[in-house]
């Protein structure tokens, strides 16, 4: 009853931290050695990646009829910019797809500790910080996915790759990457969203195959209740970015990121120290 406990408190904080430009795997880290299900460790790591699935589905429901291009609700010309938009995100999906297939064992055993994760939380909360000041008073260049050129997809692109270390959120990443390039503040949350659906597939699909696909009946109860309660919360976290931003930047997740690592990188030396 503990361990579930346990996992719907990882199931709320997935789902919050996921879409909001603050590091899921950093909180996750936190909360989860805080916590400690009494699983195996090889499962956390599964769980903690795995349980985007939840969240991911928050964004198909929720942005269902944008996202089909099958939508009998749409005009020939709709449909087609549909599949373009399909084409924009593969593009954009193209370097961390490859960076992570071939290096994604190697970045979990370097980057994800604690430390390396509170310094990844530090910098990027700097960078959204300078860059929404550097944008304060400039209009952005693109306001519809639609405008986007491949150029700024493979921009974009880059900056979901260096989210495979942890610590530095995918959609972080990829929103100071898309506001760094004069993609406004919405198109490029909305874009991040899209850009999660086969980032977040392929990795949890390679996570499943690592661990084997080899449940108790414990540990697929759990998971499947870590991604239920993970939807629910995505559903809550996008409604509310996408609101937010509209009246406000970024910056205050900035501070918050900053905060964060600060209190990772205190918590581990504490930990150390009585160790």
């Amino acid at each position: 009853m503990l361990d579930v406990i346990k996992v719907i408190i990882l199931g709320i904080v997935e789902g919050i931290t996921e879409w909001l430009p603050v590091s899921s795997t950093g909180h996750l880290i936190l909360v989860g050695d805080i916590l400690k299900p009494d699983l195996s460790d090889a499962f956390m790591e599964m769980f903690n990646v795995v349980i985007q699935l939840g969240a991911i589905m928050a964004v198909v429901v929720l942005y269902f009829h944008k996202l089909n291009p099958f939508s009998p609700r749409k005009t020939q010309k709709q449909k087609m910019l549909t599949w373009q938009m399909w084409i924009k995100v593969l593009i954009a999906s193209v370097p961390a797809g490859i960076v992570g297939v071939l290096f994604n064992d190697y970045l979990d055993a370097v980057f994800y500790k604690p430390l390396p994760v509170a310094v990844m939380l530090i910098v990027y909360g700097v960078l959204f910080i300078v860059v929404e000041n550097r944008n304060k008073h400039q209009r952005p260049k693109v306001t519809k996915i639609s405008e986007l050129s491949v150029q700024m997809l493979l921009w974009i692109g880059v900056f979901q790759m260096l989210a495979l270390i942890p610590g530095t959120s995918r959609s972080g990443a990829t929103i100071v990457g898309a506001l760094m390039i004069g993609i406004s503040r919405s198109t490029a949350a909305e874009f991040t969203f899209f850009l999660a659906i086969p980032a977040m597939f392929g990795a949890s699909l390679l996570k499943l195959v690592n661990f084997g696909l080899s449940f108790t009946a414990k540990e697929a109860g759990l998971l499947a209740l870590g991604c239920l309660v993970s939807f629910g919360l995505s559903v809550v976290a996008i409604k509310f970015l996408m609101g937010y931003i509209k009246q406000h930047d970024f910056k205050i997740f900035g501070y918050y990121r900053i905060a964060l690592g600060a209190i990772i990188i205190i918590v581990s030396l504490v930990q150390l120290i009585i160790a």
